[in-house]
């Protein structure tokens, strides 16, 4: 595999250069407005928890691998977009199925790995109806079952957790959405999942930090 190897995934692309996607790539300031809302509610709250804080640092870090791969659009700054969505995915489904659903660490760290193993499978077999969107729908489908979940225990964060999960739908629906409509629209639907994805990331980590203020 080239790390250096050019890729045209996304329908705003035109060509190779640096500026070929204006719109995807500023929209990445979503992820840094999310990162710096959330520290100053995980700063004012809960100070002495790493874990949150190391979600926030994550979150940034998603904000910058994501610009880099809409201007770079090369194999290298796709693994620079794609490793911290995985690091946040698995480490927040840790913290939710801990802290949330109150499961033992061992416990909890056994269903991530499970969650982790299965994802590429479920990924392929969900592709044929939402395509390079399939690997997102697992991450999808935990929000809704930790929420279900959490509910009982918290009424309020637990619903949060559910609308969260609905925001998260409708962002994926524009990222699945962004090659069939480009023929009607030039400039893609890709940079709303930015938007909203930051959205996501913000009231997943607000939630992380309200349960843990408790």
């Amino acid at each position: 595999m080239e790390l250096h190897e050019k890729l045209d995934n996304y329908c705003e692309r035109v060509g190779p250069e640096f500026w070929s996607e204006p719109l995807n790539a500023m929209t990445n300031a979503a992820f840094l407005i999310a990162a710096l809302a959330a520290f100053l509610i995980w700063r004012r709250k809960t100070p002495n928890d790493l874990a949150g804080f190391g979600l926030i640092v994550v979150l940034a870090a998603i904000g910058i691998g994501s610009f880099l791969f809409h201007t770079f659009a090369t194999r290298w700054a796709s693994l620079a977009d794609v490793i911290p969505i995985a690091i946040f995915i698995h480490f927040y489904l840790f913290l939710a199925l801990n802290r949330f659903l109150q499961l033992q660490w061992w416990a909890a760290l056994g269903i991530v790995i499970a969650f982790f193993a299965v994802t590429p499978f479920a990924g392929q077999a969900i592709a044929p109806l939402v395509g390079s969107s399939a690997g997102y729908v697992p991450a999808l489908l935990a929000i809704f079952v930790v929420g279900i979940l959490f509910v009982p225990k918290n009424q309020k964060l637990g619903l949060q957790v559910l609308l969260t999960g609905l925001v998260f739908l409708a962002s994926l629906t524009f990222r699945t959405m962004d090659e069939p409509l480009c023929v009607h629209l030039a400039f893609g639907t890709h940079f709303l999942w930015h938007v909203l994805n930051g959205v996501v990331l913000f009231l997943l980590i607000r939630v992380l930090i309200l349960q843990r203020a408790r």
